[in-house]
C-alpha cells in the first residue's frame, strides 16, 4: 500500500476562549460573523459555543477550540489535541 505524507502549508488560525480575554479576532471571522457563518448559542455562559457554516455543513467549536482559515478560505473548528499535534507556528 502506498504511504502519503500531507504537504506543508501555512494556515492562519486563533485560539477561540470566548470571552473579553479574547485578544485575536482576525478580519476574517469578523467577516463571517458578519455574514452569518459564524454565529454564537449560549453566549455569556461557560456553555457558549461557535457555530460555523463550513463545506461539510454545521460544525459547533467549544471554547478553547482552535479556528482555522484553510488554504481555500474555509473555516473549520479544530480541537486543541488534533490542532497542536498536527501544526507549529511560524515565524513571520
Amino acid at each position: 500500500m502506498a504511504k502519503y505524507r500531507k504537504k506543508p502549508v501555512v494556515i492562519e488560525a486563533f485560539k477561540w476562549c470566548g470571552d473579553n480575554t479574547q485578544s485575536e479576532d482576525p478580519l476574517w471571522i469578523v467577516e463571517a460573523i458578519k455574514k452569518n457563518d459564524v454565529w454564537f448559542t449560549n453566549e455569556g455562559s461557560i456553555f457558549c459555543q461557535m457555530k460555523i457554516t463550513t463545506l461539510e455543513g454545521e460544525m459547533t467549536a467549544e471554547l478553547g477550540d482552535y479556528i482555522i482559515k484553510g488554504i481555500k478560505g474555509e473555516i473549520y473548528p479544530c480541537k486543541p489535541d488534533i490542532f497542536e499535534a498536527s501544526y507549529e507556528k511560524v515565524d513571520e
